[in-house]
């Protein structure tokens, strides 16, 4: 008990200065660093929220033995309790369910949303076989249902279960990260390669015939494909967590992307230009069989309006398009 006590205080007094944790939404490369340094860890899974809170249902949060911690589950709250508690768990081996604010019995421990949370923490018995099923499900760009037991943690495969809280588990669904497919090679393209991986989203980058290699001051992308345009459409898989954009400034090269990406399942796809250039590309489409039902995913001209004018302020209208559309 004395030792545990110790434990709390020294995380404690090594808390971070600054949430840098929170910046972490993909909790997956961190894990597999952990894994592959012989790091165990615990999870905690925010399981239910009652009123208002800052992160949603599902969120989670990672600590392991050292008391490192990567993602959140509250707005800042209560994530040194959940540390502590996590690693609490990782030398007792013992699941804990955390209950904070309104309400709580945690008197000392209030939401400033004036909600109130439940979060499920978990030691992983095998961390690495739990690392191995999100890297082979991420891989085959598929989702992963778990069905996490609330009294001993294990989980097992939910099947088509809905996610959430329910009598004896909670479903947690693991998707595929967001994927962004540029094409072209202007400075739109090279700020969406830039600021695109801040939001936790992956970049494909089409440029056919371009450069054999990428600014080297530029993140490296999921996929930098210079083969013709035709043959690195035909190779490109779409999946309903796909976005498509081209930033070409060719009017035929938009229109082949935007038949293509069409005809799949990508939820959010758009091309640059003006807005008489926007409608001739529409009437393009609709003369190529295409009604306005089936261009209802369509953006053009591309990105939220915000005034962009520069390539990172165009980029960050794009972004933000394509995570608004995903919440729909």
């Amino acid at each position: 008990m004395a030792d545990s006590v110790a434990s709390d205080r020294a995380l404690a007094q090594a808390w971070p200065d600054w949430p840098d944790y929170a910046l972490v939404d993909d909790l997956l490369p961190t894990l597999q660093d952990w894994v592959a340094r012989g790091r165990r860890y615990a999870l905690a899974t925010l399981i239910d929220v009652q009123g208002s809170a800052p992160r949603p249902v599902g969120a989670e949060m990672a600590v392991n033995q050292d008391g490192d911690v990567a993602g959140y589950v509250s707005g800042g709250c209560v994530e040194a309790a959940v540390a502590a508690e996590a690693r609490a768990a990782l030398i007792d081996g013992q699941v804990r369910m955390l209950d904070y604010g309104a309400g709580s019995p945690v008197l000392d421990l209030q939401l400033s949303c004036g909600g109130r949370i439940r979060i499920l923490v978990r030691p992983l018995v095998d961390g690495s076989a739990h690392v191995a099923m999100l890297a082979a499900a991420r891989q085959a760009r598929r989702p992963l249902a778990l069905a996490i037991d609330l009294n001993s943690g294990a989980t097992q495969a939910a099947g088509t279960a809905p996610a959430g809280l329910h009598a004896r588990h909670f479903v947690q669904i693991y998707t595929p990260p967001r994927r962004l497919v540029v094409v072209g090679g202007d400075p739109v393209a090279l700020a969406l390669l830039r600021h695109a991986p801040g939001f936790g989203i992956e970049v494909v980058l089409l440029r056919p015939h371009g450069p054999e290699s990428l600014p080297a001051s530029l993140p490296a992308p999921a996929l930098y494909d210079r083969r013709g345009l035709e043959t690195a459409l035909a190779d490109l898989r779409l999946d309903r967590y796909c976005a498509v954009y081209s930033v070409s400034h060719d009017a035929d090269i938009d229109h082949t992307v935007l038949t293509h990406a069409l005809c799949s399942d990508a939820y959010c796809i758009g091309a640059l230009g003006s807005r008489t250039k926007a409608e001739q590309k529409r009437q393009r489409l609709r003369d190529a069989g295409f009604d306005d039902a089936a261009m209802t995913r369509l953006h053009t001209p591309a990105g939220l309006y915000i005034g962009a004018r520069t390539p990172n302020e165009i980029a960050l209208s794009i972004l933000g398009q394509v995570v608004a559309d995903a919440r729909h």
